[in-house]
């Protein structure tokens, strides 16, 4: 293991590259492996032992790939694995559900706060327990949003379809008086526009894929395996189990990196 080894990134399909996004902002001397599993995505209306398998199929093709770390970019995964893959890898794992967490505490005003993410982050009240670790006495009100993800992966995102069902999707919300909503899927974010509309200018949107990123700094710092400084970076790999042209066609539209190195891969 060098510090010019990889960061392995992997999610249950697109919405990890939200998270990717922002590490090539806050870590351009990086090396970034991404897998996404978008054969099977969503993860959220999976079984939870189902999940656990198909997100260990991604660590251990990472962890071929020699990564120095690993990034559950997905908060569904996060949810059900973290701790179990954290205690049997001896490189560091790092979720998105904590560092969000911390995030909404530190923005909100009146620690009346919203979790918006699949149905198995919701059912998992991660997010809340993390939140009362902190703050017992923060409110938190969790709210599944099983259409956002399929959007998401059938490139929706930006159209009136989206929009009509993010508006209605998040009703429920709208009389709540919250100040803060935390976006706990790493998909929504491509969403924000839409989820800011409904919610109000009133509310803080709180992006766990950006948090996490500034946690993964702190942690190439603490272990001292920050990758040097190069004139360049061009040895990113993304990987995906679906379709390889939709994928590329998202990342690119996201990440605004035209000349990327793709592969798809089936797992058995």
């Amino acid at each position: 293991m060098t510090k010019e080894n990889p960061i392995g990134f992997l999610d249950s399909g697109v919405g990890g590259l939200t998270v990717v996004k922002e590490a090539l902002r806050q870590l351009p001397n990086e090396t970034i492996y991404y897998i996404g599993d978008t054969a099977r995505c969503p993860y959220g209306p999976r079984p939870v032992d189902q999940i656990k398998d198909f997100t260990w199929d991604m660590v251990n093709f990472l962890l071929e790939k020699k990564v120095k770390m690993i990034v559950i970019a997905c908060n569904t995964a996060t949810a059900v694995g973290l701790d179990e893959i954290r205690a049997k890898l001896d490189i560091p794992v790092v979720g998105v559900i904590k560092p969000g967490s911390r995030a909404s505490l530190k923005v909100s005003q009146t620690q009346k706060i919203g979790v918006i993410g699949t149905v198995g982050t919701v059912n998992s009240k991660t997010y809340t327990t993390a939140i009362h670790a902190k703050a017992p006495k923060a409110q938190v009100i969790e709210l599944a949003c099983p259409k956002f993800v399929p959007i998401v992966e059938s490139m929706e995102y930006t159209s009136a379809i989206a929009k009509r069902v993010v508006k209605e999707t998040l009703q429920p919300l709208k009389d709540l008086s919250l100040d803060t909503l935390i976006l706990g899927c790493t998909h929504y974010p491509l969403l924000k526009q839409f989820i800011q509309q409904t919610v109000g200018d009133q509310v803080t949107l709180v992006d766990s894929g950006v948090e996490t990123v500034s946690e993964v700094s702190m942690l190439l710092d603490y272990y001292d395996i920050s990758a040097k400084p190069k004139e360049n970076n061009t040895e990113h790999r993304f990987y995906m189990t679906g379709s390889k042209t939709m994928f590329d066609q998202i990342s690119q539209d996201w990440l605004e990196q035209p000349l990327m190195i793709s592969e798809r891969i089936t797992f058995n």
